[in-house]
């Protein structure tokens, strides 16, 4: 399949407040336009509003299976990553450039990319969601320290080795 034919493949769900709602209509357009499918979760306008209520379906909507990869906006985008982590199974990333967010896709296998609109140009931004999305898990010895991760996500406590 042609990289454009896994991009149309691709679902992206999409979370904003109102300082993120500027950037996420013009990554919505971007993503539309190269052939992604997005679910925007909102918000709607630039009027002041919660992140949770908007950044914590977008993120549950990757766990649940509905989207395949989530991005959240805000400010500064840390609030917005902070509750995307909360949601049992995302893994949020918080990026200021395209190495960031390739890094968080290869090794972390993050799913849920977080970005800060007042922190950000529009072109800078742009590419970021572009190398996230363009970016795949290389597993590997990631993968050990992913399954580290889910054994703390299920209550249990991570021991290192004794020297």
């Amino acid at each position: 399949m042609s990289a454009e034919g896994q991009q149309s493949q691709l679902r992206v769900s999409l979370g904003s407040d109102h300082a993120g709602f500027p950037l996420k209509n013009i990554v919505k357009e971007h993503l539309e336009k190269k052939g992604y499918q997005v679910l925007d979760f909102g918000t709607f306008s630039d009027e002041s509003t919660d992140y949770p209520l908007y950044c914590a379906p977008a993120a549950q909507a990757v766990v649940d299976g509905s989207s395949d990869l989530g991005i959240v906006f805000g400010g500064s985008g840390q609030g917005e990553q902070i509750v995307a982590n909360k949601v049992k199974g995302v893994r949020a990333a918080l990026c200021f450039n395209e190495l960031s967010a390739r890094l968080a896709r290869q090794h972390n296998n993050a799913n849920v990319l977080a970005l800060g609109a007042r922190l950000l140009g529009v072109e800078l931004a742009l590419s970021i969601v572009d190398a996230f999305l363009g970016a795949s898990f290389e597993g590997g010895r990631h993968q050990r320290r992913l399954d580290q991760i889910s054994e703390l996500e299920q209550g249990n406590t991570l021991t290192p080795p004794t020297r």
